[in-house]
């Protein structure tokens, strides 16, 4: 499962409305990117990377 190793933000579920508003599931992703973080290749969402930014 796609998970932010920083945070631990996963995918999350809600509903895709059709113009008669019949729900039908969907899945809200999250933002991964890949970033080396103290020597190591991680998968962060795009939210940790701009706090890290900041951060430091």
């Amino acid at each position: 499962m796609a998970r932010c190793q920083s945070c631990g933000k996963r995918n999350q579920t809600g509903h895709s409305r059709s113009h008669s508003n019949i729900a039908s599931k969907r899945k809200f992703k999250v933002n991964l990117q890949s970033k080396k973080i103290e020597g190591k290749k991680k998968l962060v969402c795009t939210r940790c990377i701009k706090t890290m930014t900041k951060v430091s």
